[in-house]
């Protein structure tokens, strides 16, 4: 049995609550909003986001970020992309010498580009050994107990053994694997693919559009991230064309539902305003297109869809400007 902090009250966060606390280990649930995390505790449940998936006793909520992490053994971090940095920051002065913290978060820190191992070690040092938790996972089936296969990363070989020894269960199976760029842009760049899908979705033009946009969008990510240093198996694995294929045509997508609504002819100000949960791809669209520029490689894709988001491209336009690039071998990087 082990103290477990988990940092952000999201969907993934309670969701993986609940999953250590199923499997005897302490748990407590931090939230940024008091008034959510005593909601919680009153309630056992999530009100926000899983209203439905009752709290086994050992998961304590708390907005005290102090209380939250000062004894634990384990941390996981599920605060969203662009919250991680501010709040390990104030976690920085209550963590124990060498506790091992769990990068649950898909994305990239906009300005720095960091991925989230990176911005763990950058705000709470390099003696805090950091795995990166990824793959085909929605919140709501982990926390039901569905049968689910992810990836655990880091070039802490220890650091991987940990957490796939201590989440590990009957419906939850954990690959390990010292492919850390592989594993997280894979997680965090399929979340722009699957906005391009949910718009091929929205604009109802058939399965051949969407199975051709999905393997392209593999493509994509498979240029950008081996450029970067990843693996290209570990994109055709879990990591990668997994969690693609799940992001890009699941019914509880966010990134796929924000597709669809902009083919609807919605405002993206409209969507978020009407979303609880955060949709990582974007934000994700820009720092992407950042790296591809730092990289010289090039993103098709991302660069439509970052028009669309912007409002300066239609989405019916974005698709034709993509059907009608120059054609090419399959294979020959483009």
């Amino acid at each position: 049995m082990k103290q477990v902090a988990v940092l952000g009250a999201g969907s993934f966060g309670t969701a993986l609550s609940v999953h250590l606390a199923r499997l005897g280990h302490n748990v407590r649930l931090w939230a940024r909003d008091p008034a959510l995390a005593r909601d919680m505790g009153t309630r056992r449940a999530n009100p926000v986001y899983l209203p439905d998936l009752t709290f086994p006793p050992a998961v304590q909520p708390t907005s005290d970020l102090g209380i939250a992490v000062s004894d634990a053994d384990l941390i996981v971090n599920a605060v969203p992309s662009h919250g991680t940095r501010e709040v390990l920051t104030r976690v920085r002065p209550h963590l124990r010498p060498h506790v091992t913290i769990v990068s649950a978060t898909k994305g990239l820190e906009e300005g720095t580009l960091l991925r989230m191992s990176e911005l763990v070690t950058a705000t709470v040092g390099a003696a805090h050994p950091v795995a990166a938790l990824s793959g085909p996972s929605f919140a709501a089936e982990v926390g039901r107990g569905m049968p689910t296969a992810v990836v655990v990363a880091s070039l802490d070989d220890d650091a991987v053994s940990l957490v796939q020894s201590e989440f590990r269960s009957s419906y939850l199976r954990l690959y390990g694997s010292n492919d850390v760029v592989g594993v997280e842009l894979g997680g965090a760049l399929k979340n722009v693919i699957a906005i391009a899908a949910g718009v091929v979705e929205g604009m109802g033009i058939g399965h051949n559009a969407q199975a051709g946009l999905i393997t392209r969008g593999l493509a994509e990510i498979t240029r950008l991230a081996c450029a970067l240093g990843a693996r290209r198996d570990t994109l055709a694995g879990l990591a990668g064309l997994g969690d693609l294929v799940l992001t890009c045509t699941g019914s509880l997508s966010r990134n796929r539902h924000v597709g669809i609504e902009l083919a609807r002819g919605r405002s993206l100000d409209d969507i978020v305003g009407g979303m609880k949960m955060v949709a990582e791809g974007i934000r994700t669209t820009g720092a992407a297109l950042a790296l591809g520029a730092r990289s010289g490689v090039e993103l098709p894709i991302a660069t439509q869809m970052a028009d669309v988001l912007a409002g300066r491209r239609d989405a019916k336009a974005a698709l034709e400007e993509l059907m009608l690039r120059p054609q090419r071998a399959e294979t020959d990087g483009e």
